[in-house]
C-alpha cells in the first residue's frame, strides 16, 4: 500500500531534491562531528554558541537533579512547574512585554496563537515568504488568508484595501510577518507594515525566531530593533536558535497569555518543556540580558565573512543578517556544492524546493559568535575552491 512513497523518494532523488540528513555525534560548536567526520559547522542556528555553553549545561543538570527529567503532564493539568513560570517572567522582562507563555517549540507557538486571534469570517494578511509554521497556523484558524508581496508595505496596503472593501464591521484583521526571514536573511520593514495595519484596523503579529539574539539591544529582536516595543500585539519566539535550547513562546499583553493558557491547543493538549530545557533557557535569557558581547561578536563575524564572500564573487542574495544564502540556482548543483564542501571539512547544507522556489537553490551559511577568524578564513578558502570547480564564481 505504501509503494507510492518509494516512487516519490526516487523522484526527489532524480530531481536533486532529496535532502541528505547527516548524523551529529558531538556537541554543537564551531566544529562538530557529522557522519564520523570533524567538520566546520556552518549550518546550525546556534547563533551565539549557547547550545553547549557551560552555564546552560550546569543549569540543566541542576534542574534534572531537583525536578527530574519530565513534566509528567500537560501544563493545564499538572505539568506547570515553578521553572516554567520563572522562564515566562524572565522572557517577558527581556522582551519588555506584559507576559509570555512558553510552549514546546516556535512551531507550536504559531499553531497555538493564530487560531486564538482570528477565525472563520476573519482575514489574515500574511507575507508570501512566511515560515511554514505560520502558514499552518493560518490554515488551522479557518480565516481567509491573503498573501501580500514579500516585505512590501505598498503591496500590503493594496491587498488590504481590496480585501476589506466588502468586509463586515466585526471582521478581525491580522497582519503576520517573520521578523527575519530564515532562507534569505532579510528583515521585514516593520515600521511601515505596522503603519499600514493601523490604518486598516488590523492587529500585527511578528514571528521573530531569527531576530532574537541577533537584532535589537542585547538581542531583544526585530521589534525592539525598530523601536516598536508595545506597538506590536503579538511576538512569537523560539528558544532553539540564539538561546541554544528548545521551545517557543508567545509574548504580548497579559490577556493574550491568559487566554492562550485556556484555549491554546498545543498548550493544553501537549506536555510542557522538560525541566532541563526550561532551566537551560532561563540561564540563556539571564546571560543574554546581562552581556551583549556575544551579539557583537556575531555581527563582527558576519560582516567579515560576507564582505570576503562578495569579494570572491559569490551572490549572497538580499541578506541583512548572519543568515548568509550562497545562491547557486539549480538544486542538483547546490547538492553537489554541499557534498564537495563536506569532503573538504565544511558542513553547509543545500536548500532547495519546496523550502525555497525552484531555480533559487542555495547553500545557507549560518554564522556564529563561536567562529574564530581562522575558522572563517578556512571556510572562505574552501568556498573559493569549490566555487571555481563548479563554475559558481
Amino acid at each position: 500500500m505504501l509503494e507510492f512513497l518509494q516512487q516519490e523518494l526516487d523522484r526527489l532523488r532524480e530531481q536533486g531534491l532529496l535532502t541528505t540528513i547527516r548524523t551529529i555525534s558531538s556537541p554543537q560548536g564551531a566544529y562538530f562531528v557529522a557522519d564520523g567526520r570533524r567538520v566546520l559547522n556552518l549550518c546550525s542556528n546556534n547563533y551565539l554558541g549557547l547550545a553547549n555553553h557551560p552555564e546552560l549545561v550546569a543549569a540543566a543538570r541542576r534542574a534534572v537533579e531537583r525536578f527530574g527529567v519530565g513534566p509528567g503532564a500537560v501544563r493545564s493539568i499538572a505539568g506547570t512547574m515553578s521553572l516554567h513560570l520563572e522562564l515566562e517572567d524572565k522572557l517577558a522582562a527581556f522582551k519588555e512585554a506584559e507576559a509570555t507563555s512558553s510552549l514546546q517549540s516556535g512551531f507550536a507557538a504559531n499553531l497555538a496563537v493564530i487560531p486564538l486571534l482570528v477565525g472563520e469570517g476573519d482575514v489574515i494578511f500574511s507575507d508570501e515568504l512566511n515560515h511554514a509554521s505560520i502558514i499552518d497556523g493560518c490554515r488551522l484558524s479557518r480565516a481567509r488568508i491573503v498573501r501580500y508581496p514579500h516585505c512590501d508595505p505598498a503591496g500590503l496596503e493594496a491587498c488590504m484595501e481590496e480585501t476589506l472593501r466588502e468586509a463586515g464591521e466585526g471582521t478581525r484583521r491580522l497582519v503576520i510577518t517573520d521578523g527575519v526571514f530564515s532562507m534569505d536573511g532579510d528583515v521585514a520593514p516593520l515600521p511601515a507594515l505596522v503603519e499600514v495595519a493601523r490604518r486598516h484596523g488590523a492587529m500585527v503579529m511578528v514571528d521573530d525566531a531569527h531576530g532574537e539574539g541577533v537584532l535589537g539591544d542585547h538581542g531583544r529582536g526585530a521589534v525592539h530593533h525598530f523601536g516598536l516595543t508595545g506597538q506590536v500585539e503579538v511576538e512569537v519566539g523560539t528558544l532553539s536558535k540564539a538561546f541554544g535550547v528548545v521551545g517557543g513562546y508567545v509574548s504580548g499583553p497579559r490577556v493574550l497569555a491568559d487566554f492562550l493558557r485556556q484555549r491554546g491547543r498545543p498548550f493544553i493538549f501537549s506536555s510542557a518543556l522538560t525541566p532541563a530545557d526550561t532551566a537551560a533557557a532561563i540561564a540563556a535569557v539571564d546571560l543574554l540580558a546581562g552581556d551583549d558581547s556575544l551579539v557583537r561578536r556575531l555581527w563582527d563575524n558576519t560582516r567579515y565573512f560576507k564582505e570576503e564572500m562578495r569579494r570572491l564573487g559569490f551572490d549572497l542574495g538580499r541578506s541583512q543578517t548572519p543568515i548568509t544564502p550562497v545562491m547557486i540556482g539549480e538544486a542538483p548543483k547546490a547538492q553537489e556544492c554541499s557534498r564537495l564542501l563536506f569532503e573538504r571539512g565544511i558542513f553547509a547544507q543545500a536548500i532547495g524546493f519546496p523550502t525555497v522556489p525552484r531555480g533559487q537553490a542555495r547553500i545557507r551559511v549560518m554564522i556564529s559568535a563561536v567562529h574564530s577568524r581562522e575558522d572563517l578564513d578556512f571556510a572562505l578558502e574552501r568556498f573559493e575552491e569549490v566555487g571555481k570547480e563548479l563554475g559558481i564564481i
